[in-house]
């Protein structure tokens, strides 16, 4: 059976720590900017005591005003920082990955896919070495992609067994406009961390697995055998419980 991991930001974890113990919640913890400023080694050892049921961890990288493909040399200076500050972090939680949000838009690039891979390239090649050092291994996840091509570029380009894909079905079912199989094909070997959630393809909801429009049929089907980290996205209690009982009876088959 598939013990997911549950996306929770650190600050909150306290706040359901005996849901999260009673039910041995695997747990991938989310560090905004704002909480970059506040945290300390010693609130994070802290939250590492009360974690008694030793969950397996990841880690989600800030990505408000974060771009990982910056063309100015300031804002470079200003993420290379808070990312610098997660994988100090990193040392201390064990996380088996941290996710990183692409930062690729087509219309803030001007179609300049080879600009935004440049500069990518930039920002992943010594934040991979120094994670990978750490036997921790980094998945840039997909937002506003229509299309797997930015990715798969990237994968190819990095060429590194430390490096791979966060595939986001929330995100997908609102941004993409290829179909799932052509993102399967293009990513699975890439693949190495999912986010779970669903929505109408109005906006980004997190509604629970199964609750919107994305097809986990075909997703799993298209995913079968692949040994990846499911990690659940809903942003309730009651619909990260929902999500786990609906991924526990799609994922029985495969």
């Amino acid at each position: 059976m598939i013990a997911p991991h549950v996306h929770i930001p650190f600050d909150r974890i306290p706040e359901y720590i005996d849901l999260i113990i009673e039910n041995r919640l695997n747990l991938e913890i989310y560090f905004s900017s704002a909480s970059l400023d506040t945290v300390s080694n010693k609130s994070i050892f802290a939250v590492m005591e009360i974690l008694t049921h030793n969950p397996s961890l990841s880690i989600h990288a800030p990505f408000m005003d974060i771009s990982p493909g910056a063309v100015d040399s300031k804002v470079r200076e200003v993420m290379l920082g808070r990312f610098s500050h997660i994988l100090d972090i990193s040392e201390i939680l064990k996380p088996k990955t941290i996710v990183f949000h692409s930062g690729y838009d087509k219309w803030k690039y001007e179609l300049k896919l080879d600009l935004w891979l440049e500069k990518s390239l930039m920002t992943w090649q010594p934040l991979n070495a120094r994670a990978a050092s750490q036997g921790v291994k980094i998945a840039i996840e997909n937002i506003f992609e229509e299309a797997p091509i930015n990715l798969k570029i990237l994968m190819e380009e990095m060429n590194s067994d430390n490096f791979g894909v966060c595939f986001d079905t929330g995100h997908f079912n609102l941004f993409s406009k290829s179909p799932l199989k052509d993102w399967i094909a293009s990513l699975k070997p890439y693949i190495i961390e999912l986010h779970l959630h669903d929505n109408d393809r109005t906006s980004d909801q997190h509604l629970p697995v199964g609750d919107g429009t994305f097809n986990f049929i075909s997703f799993f089907e298209l995913l079968s055998n692949k040994n990846c980290i499911y990690t659940l996205e809903a942003h309730s209690p009651e619909n990260v419980l929902k999500s786990m009982k609906a991924l526990h009876a799609l994922t029985a088959a495969f």
